[in-house]
């Protein structure tokens, strides 16, 4: 899997390409854990070129999000295709977290 981050604002944006699975999960969250150490509490993933998710996957997304949470940020998620939105509705993730359709609609949160 490849993750990229990049800046709008000061809201990081996180963008995942490939697989997000047991074999990807500790390095997605060690890069999360990162920017949430140097103070980066809003921070937007975008889910464009993700191809699958898993257990492991959905579980770094839900600690991230607890963590910032607890320091008032905001975590988002965006862009969806079908196969991860499925994931989301079956694991009853797409309620727990916030899900937008695009980057643009997710920006308008912070």
């Amino acid at each position: 899997m490849e993750i990229n981050i990049r800046e709008s604002n000061d809201i990081k944006i996180i963008d995942l390409n490939g697989n997000l699975d047991t074999n990807t999960a500790p390095d997605a969250e060690s890069q999360l854990s990162n920017l949430l150490d140097e103070g980066n509490n809003n921070i937007l993933v975008n889910l464009e070129k993700l191809e699958y998710i898993s257990s492991a996957g959905l579980r770094v997304f839900l600690a991230t999000a607890k963590r910032i949470k607890s320091v008032g940020g905001k975590f988002e998620l965006c862009h969806l295709n079908e196969t991860v939105q499925e994931v989301f509705d079956m694991s009853g993730f797409s309620t727990i977290l916030n899900v937008y359709k695009d980057e643009n609609e997710a920006l308008k949160e912070f």
